[in-house]
C-alpha cells in the first residue's frame, strides 16, 4: 500500500510549484481510489528545511522528504513549496499557511496568497491586494488592482492602471504615475511613461530619461534594451556600452550574453565582441557553465568556448541548477 502512494508521488513530483504570479490551475475531479486512503499514508514530522517536494495523487496535495515518505499527508486543493517556515496551501476556494506539521498558522480565508518577504506577505481579499503579517492580520489593508512583494523596505503597487510605490505603512514614497513599473534591481527600476522605457531611484526620480522600446533590468553595471528594432546594453548613466545591433539578446552571465544576428544566436561578451559566432536556432542564457542551445529541432549544451559538453539529443531541454 504505501508502496504504491510513493510511486504515484514520486512520478508527480513535476508538478512541483515555483512561484507564480498567475492564478492556480484548477484540479480534476476525480477521487483518490477507495484502496489508497490518504490518511494511511506513512508520515514523518520534520522541519520544513527537510521538506523535498510537493506532490499531488489524484485531486489532493501534499509533502514528502527526500525518502519519499509523506511529511503531510494528502488534503490540500493546491499547495506551493515551503519558503521559510511556511507554505501556501488552498483548501476549497481559499488559501492560508501551514507550518511543516501541517498545522494551520493562518486559516484558509484569502482569494490569492504569495510568500512572505521581509515579514509580509501580499494577498487578495475581495479583489484587492494588500499585506499581512504572519499571525494573519493585515498590517496594510486591501486596496491595490496589484502588487508585488516588499524588498528593502519598499513594494511597487498598482492604484488603477498606475503603478507607485509604497512603504511598510502603505504609505505612498512615489506617487502612482507609470504605465509598468519593475521591482528594483543595482538601485535601479525600469519604469513606462506611456510607450518608452527608462529607469528610475528610489524616490522615484528618473536616472535615465523614457527612450527605449523595450528595457531589462540592470544586472551588474548594464542593462540590455531596445531602441528601434534593434537591441544594445547601455550602463548606468544610460550610454550605450555596446550599440543596438542585434535582434534579440539577453543578461550577461560569467561575461557572455546571448544576442542574435541574421537569425542564428551567439554569445557576446561585454564589449559587443562575438566569443561564440552566431550558429544556433535557439539558445538560453548560461548556468553553471553550461549553455543550452538548439540546432533543428534537437537542444545540447555548450560550454563557454562554444564546445558541445552534451552534443544535440532532446526535444527539449532546460537550464542546469545544481
Amino acid at each position: 500500500m504505501r508502496k504504491l502512494i510513493f510511486v504515484i508521488a514520486v512520478m508527480l513530483v513535476s508538478s512541483v510549484y515555483g512561484q507564480a504570479p498567475l492564478p492556480p490551475k484548477k484540479t480534476g475531479k476525480a477521487k483518490p481510489a477507495a484502496s489508497t486512503p490518504a490518511a494511511e499514508a506513512p508520515v514523518s514530522k520534520t522541519a520544513a528545511s527537510d521538506i523535498s517536494a510537493v506532490v499531488r495523487v489524484f485531486n489532493q496535495w501534499g509533502y514528502i522528504d527526500k525518502t519519499g515518505k509523506y511529511v503531510i499527508n494528502l488534503q490540500f486543493d493546491d499547495a506551493k513549496p515551503f519558503s521559510g517556515n511556511l507554505a501556501r496551501i488552498k483548501k476549497s476556494r481559499d488559501w492560508g499557511y501551514i507550518d511543516a506539521k501541517g498545522t494551520y498558522i493562518i486559516n484558509p480565508q484569502f482569494d490569492r496568497a504569495e510568500d512572505f518577504s521581509e515579514g509580509l506577505a501580499r494577498v487578495v481579499k475581495f479583489r484587492e491586494w494588500g499585506y499581512i503579517v504572519k499571525s494573519g492580520i493585515f498590517a496594510i489593508n486591501p486596496q491595490f488592482n496589484d502588487a508585488g512583494d516588499f524588498i528593502d523596505g519598499i513594494a511597487i503597487v498598482r492604484k488603477g492602471s498606475q503603478w507607485g510605490i509604497i512603504d511598510t505603512k502603505g504609505n505612498f514614497v512615489v506617487n502612482p504615475q507609470f504605465a509598468e513599473l519593475a521591482q528594483f534591481s543595482e538601485g535601479l527600476a525600469r519604469a513606462r511613461l506611456g510607450r518608452e522605457w527608462g529607469y528610475i531611484d528610489r524616490a522615484g526620480k528618473w536616472i535615465i530619461n523614457p527612450q527605449f522600446n523595450e528595457a531589462s533590468d540592470f544586472d551588474g553595471d548594464l542593462a540590455c534594451v531596445r531602441k528601434g528594432g534593434d537591441w544594445g546594453y547601455i550602463d548606468k548613466s544610460g550610454t550605450f556600452s555596446i550599440n543596438p545591433q542585434f535582434e534579440d539578446a539577453g543578461n550577461f552571465f560569467n561575461g557572455l550574453a546571448r544576442a542574435k544576428k541574421m537569425r542564428q544566436w551567439g554569445y557576446i561578451d561585454k564589449k559587443g565582441t562575438w566569443i561564440i559566432n552566431p550558429q544556433f536556432d535557439d539558445a538560453g542564457d548560461f548556468a553553471e557553465g553550461l549553455a543550452r542551445v538548439r540546432k533543428g529541432r534537437e537542444w545540447g549544451f555548450i560550454d563557454a568556448s562554444g564546445s558541445y559538453s552534451i552534443n544535440p539529443q532532446f526535444d527539449k531541454a532546460e537550464d542546469f541548477s545544481k
